[in-house]
């Protein structure tokens, strides 16, 4: 009898590992970092205050999802004065636009193992324009590291008007923790 309860409770908990996951994407070891040149330097920032959801199934790729969001307001360049102002109408305009977006239209397989392309649509201040970039995932502390980045135009999200010192384009990378 013992045999058996244990081969249920067992099978249970390996039909359990493998169903489809939800999880939540955490600040706690994640970093949403972005990197762009301003009067010929190149400037980083960060953002926090992740919420969301990550759908994954081991079994079935076609249900794999993102639909997370980071805090526009948290903005940190480790300048105060320069965080002010990206907070301002001509940048990011948080008191309208509090957070950026990022909802997957599709995820597929790549023919690196391991990794995988994220097509998504992504938000930013009420602009969307579709984003395509490859990813990894791995398991980490009860829970999955999710990593990759992509190039953009802030114009195309009309951030930053017309700065003749700040470059159009540049470089975001993602390192999100979700469990």
């Amino acid at each position: 009898m013992k045999k058996l309860v244990y081969t249920v409770a067992l099978l249970f908990s390996m039909n359990l590992l493998y169903a489809q996951m939800i999880l939540t994407p955490t600040d706690e070891g994640s970093k949403v970092h972005f990197v762009i040149k301003n009067f010929g330097i190149k400037t980083g920032g960060d953002l926090t205050g992740l919420k969301g959801a990550i759908k994954l199934d081991p079994k079935n790729m076609s249900v794999w999802a993102f639909d997370v969001t980071v805090d526009a307001t948290t903005i940190d360049t480790d300048n105060g004065s320069r965080d002010g102002h990206l907070k301002k109408t001509e940048y990011f305009d948080v008191a309208k636009y509090p957070t950026i977006h990022i909802l997957s239209t599709k995820i597929s397989a790549t023919s690196n193992p391991g990794i995988y392309l994220l097509n998504a649509n992504l938000t930013i201040k009420g602009v969307t324009k579709s984003v395509s970039f490859n990813f990894k995932v791995n398991n980490l502390n009860n829970g999955y590291l999710f990593t990759g980045e992509f190039p953009m135009n802030r114009r195309d999200f009309r951030v930053g008007g017309n700065s003749v010192s700040l470059s159009d384009n540049l470089n975001v990378s993602l390192s999100i923790f979700a469990k």
